[in-house]
């Protein structure tokens, strides 16, 4: 039995820690322990590393939670921290790739819309499939980081845009250009490799 049982939110479980009890901070991360572990893993691809940002998020913020202020929820809280700290990590690999300085500004809001509406309308059955889930994992990975990480919180994570603008730190237009252009690069990826896997099948409405 866990110090959430006692039907506390988490703004008193984190005032009770702050006073002292010191020994609930698990408590209030172990709901999100998988959520940050994931993200983690996305960025960095490796369980070793992706369990050592985690642990270290984890720290940060324990240490930091006096200045949890409550303005966002604690989870996106967590994962804007994981994030720095993958992030981090990802510098001193020396391995983010460098964006297009040619790309037009996120915050305009004009692109063109996906053929697909969402990744999620390839079928149900066919990501039961190993080998189709393996296909869409490398494709994910393959992304650049900025697509990654959006990606992975809106379409994986399910969090909302509004939350998602805020673990980024950037406005609520760019988390939606970026998520289309994620979900187009995804798409380009898959459709050939998941035709070739099954040339008869109609992945798509439009293929």
């Amino acid at each position: 039995m866990t110090g959430m049982s006692d039907n506390r939110d988490e703004t008193q479980i984190i005032a009770s820690i702050l006073a002292g009890n010191t020994h609930e901070f698990h408590d209030l991360i172990r709901p999100h322990e998988r959520s940050v572990y994931i993200m983690a893993l996305s960025l960095l691809h490796n369980e070793a590393d992706a369990e050592d940002a985690t642990q270290e998020a984890f720290l940060k913020a324990f240490r930091n939670l006096a200045s949890f202020r409550g303005e966002s929820k604690f989870s996106t809280w967590l994962i804007s921290i994981v994030l720095n700290e993958a992030r981090s990590r990802l510098r001193s690999r020396k391995t983010v790739k460098v964006e297009s300085l040619d790309e037009p500004p996120e915050d305009q809001g004009h692109f063109t819309p996906a053929l697909l509406r969402d990744w999620r309308e390839i079928p149900s059955e066919a990501l039961e499939r190993g080998e189709v889930r393996y296909l869409l994992q490398q494709a994910i990975t393959e992304l650049p980081l900025i697509y990654r990480e959006i990606f992975v919180l809106r379409d994986v994570e399910e969090l909302s845009v509004n939350e998602s603008a805020e673990a980024l730190g950037i406005t609520v237009a760019a988390v939606k250009v970026r998520l289309h252009r994620a979900r187009i690069m995804l798409q380009k990826k898959l459709v050939p490799q998941l035709k070739k896997a099954n040339p008869k099948r109609r992945w798509f409405p439009w293929s």
